[in-house]
């Protein structure tokens, strides 16, 4: 296996705090998870499923084949529960991926086309690096439409994933090697 990279890391980072923050929603009826908001992705959940979107559109782009979306969205969000499972999921693929890939792998470049429209490439590495900023754009945004509930929710920030879950983690795999 490769060494500990930091495309590991971040990838291990995005997982956990998209957990974290799906916790934190979790706290909330599925009414207010679902119910209609003045934001892009109009709810909540919608906009986990966003963030769920976007990494299923990049996963299909990784593995050469093609995706059913037509957006960045759906047109009906899929239900918080269900959307959570599914992101926690996807993270889980994106950890792995980044822990198996290689300086090589990371720097191969990926062709594709824009669900907007017009071609792209990107190394593997800046897929994975574009999926942790993007998730951590939303959490950010989400975090904005908690705030008025005053949930008692844990932090999602870096600096507390390197504290509290980062260094477990590597003792795990080190442990494991």
């Amino acid at each position: 296996m490769p060494d500990l990279s930091n495309m590991h890391m971040m990838a291990a980072y995005m997982a956990w705090a998209d957990d974290v923050m799906l916790k934190n929603a979790a706290q909330l009826p599925e009414a207010e998870l679902m119910a209609p908001r003045d934001t892009l992705f109009r709810t909540i959940a919608g906009t986990f499923d966003h963030i769920l979107v976007v990494g299923e559109i990049f996963r299909a782009h990784l593995e050469g084949r093609s995706h059913p979306h037509n957006a960045r969205h759906r047109a009906e969000p899929l239900p918080f529960d269900e959307v959570a499972s599914l992101l926690r999921a996807m993270n889980e693929y994106y950890v792995g991926l980044a822990r198996r890939w290689t300086p090589a792998d990371l720097a191969e470049v990926i062709e594709f086309e824009f669900v907007g429209g017009g071609s792209g490439a990107m190394t593997r590495e800046a897929i994975l690096l574009h999926l942790v900023n993007h998730a951590t754009y939303h959490r950010g945004f989400v975090s904005t439409l908690l705030y008025p509930f005053r949930l008692n929710g844990a932090a999602s920030d870096l600096t507390v994933f390197l504290r509290d879950a980062w260094p477990g983690i590597v003792r795990q795999i080190e442990g494991a090697a």
